[in-house]
């Protein structure tokens, strides 16, 4: 599951990545209204959490922007504004829970396990099983098919193929994908990335026809069906 947090008080950001990671959530976050569209146009997420009183573009702002573009990614917005009318807006605007500061993380985390619950469902509309040419993956069940043949992936492969899949038809460069999927700044001399790309290719490609995952020289890598 990969969540973005959008909140611009750096502190209250860095608290709730901090709380969501120790829950094994995989997590971006963003301080204004223009650089969380940016993620949300570039990225697909489980959930967003969105600060209503943001730089640049307000919650109310962002969240119109993403459903005009057809993104149903569920968003709680996070505020210390507890009008009636600010409630009702947001709702009426496509969010899916309201929740107002301060809270207790505790209350926080069980939103969103009720959110997700609430947008769960089968099928590719669910966000949850994602598919191109003839390999599957439910991220839900932390299974991957290709020709209907399962392949077993370890925890770290998983989340590299989950990542490239949300981002199909798009480079992504080895420093996006060590932050995504270990967490931490990508060091320029390391090859954990080239290494784990060779394991998932030898087991999701290598057999398999059409190939899908490409490597874009001094770049990144992309997921494609190979000659389009």
């Amino acid at each position: 599951m990969r969540i973005l947090v959008v909140e611009d008080e750096k502190k209250i950001n860095d608290v709730i990545v901090k709380t969501l990671k120790k829950e094994k959530y995989g997590v971006d976050s963003c301080f204004d209204g223009e650089e969380a569209l940016d993620y949300i146009f570039s990225v697909e997420y489980d959930i967003i959490l969105l600060d209503i009183m943001l730089p640049k573009k307000d919650g109310f702002e962002v969240l119109k922007s993403m459903r005009k573009k057809g993104i149903k990614t569920p968003v709680l917005f996070l505020t210390a504004r507890d009008q009636i009318e600010d409630r009702v807006r947001g709702l009426d605007l496509g969010a899916d829970d309201y929740l107002v500061k301060p809270f207790a993380f505790e209350e926080l985390l069980a939103r969103i396990r009720v959110v997700l619950r609430k947008n769960s469902g089968s099928g590719e509309d669910s966000g949850n099983v994602l598919k191109i040419a003839n390999l599957t993956v439910d991220c839900n069940k932390h299974e991957v098919f290709r020709d209907d043949v399962s392949i077993k992936l370890s925890a770290k492969e998983f989340s590299i193929l989950e990542y490239m899949m949300r981002n199909k038809g798009r480079v992504v460069s080895k420093e996006k994908i060590e932050e995504h999927v270990w967490d931490f700044d990508y060091e320029g001399g390391s090859n954990i990335v080239e290494v784990y790309i060779k394991f998932l290719r030898k087991k999701v490609d290598n057999d398999f026809s059409p190939k899908l995952i490409h490597t874009i020289r001094r770049v990144g890598y992309i997921l494609k069906v190979e000659n389009e």
